[in-house]
């Protein structure tokens, strides 16, 4: 089993609700996302490059871990805190973990951030998913695939909620999985596969 993700950026509106719905669902603090949207178009966020009205160029790439086959972070890492799991999810054990930064400075998509400064929320009281990952300041920390959501058979939460039903997930492995459906006989490509990292996010024009 390997799990995987693809993303329809024809249909992708850059609406955010996804990184919202992660933010939401993991209880991160204030501050910190583990979904971006990146605009291929202008130097702005939303905003096009080219020439009004036939030469405009404006296209959405939410942009979160990888989940690599091949994971950089993993292959540094001095204390195993960053690890690969069956199923292909990259996590990290915040135990373990010493903040380091050498995952960070391994990773190519930038995805990864240190829990810095003390923590704090809108709210004075948890948020999200009852089974929510614990937060705490002086480690790495980035999207897990909603490894605590896949554990009970459900999807990422930034699957659910995405208005454009631009994302995709499932076994990689499986050909009818809904990932593998998707993907059949489609354009994809894959952030920095020069890298050598084997990322298994699909993006599908």
């Amino acid at each position: 089993m390997k799990f995987g993700m693809a993303i329809d950026i024809s249909t992708c509106i850059g609406c955010h609700t996804c990184a919202v719905a992660c933010k939401m669902s993991n209880n991160l603090p204030n501050g910190y996302w583990w979904n971006n949207i990146k605009t291929d178009g202008g130097e702005s966020t939303d905003t096009a490059r080219g020439t009004y009205p036939d030469d405009l160029h404006m296209v959405f790439y939410p942009t979160n871990c990888q989940h690599c086959s091949n994971p950089a972070c993993v292959t540094v890492c001095p204390t195993g805190a960053s690890f690969q799991r069956e199923d292909g999810i990259v996590n990290i054990d915040s135990e373990a973990c010493i903040g380091c930064g050498t995952c960070l400075t391994a990773c190519p998509y930038d995805v990864r951030t240190l829990y810095e400064s003390e923590l704090a929320w809108s709210v004075d009281f948890a948020v999200g998913d009852y089974d929510a990952p614990e937060h705490k300041t002086g480690v790495m920390t980035k999207c897990t695939a909603c490894s605590n959501r896949i554990d009970r058979d459900e999807k990422p939460a930034c699957m659910e909620l995405c208005p454009g039903r631009a994302r995709y997930w499932g076994d990689l492995d499986d050909p009818n999985s809904e990932v593998s459906v998707f993907l059949k006989g489609k354009t994809t490509e894959r952030l920095l596969e020069s890298a050598g990292t084997e990322p298994n996010v699909y993006f599908v024009k």
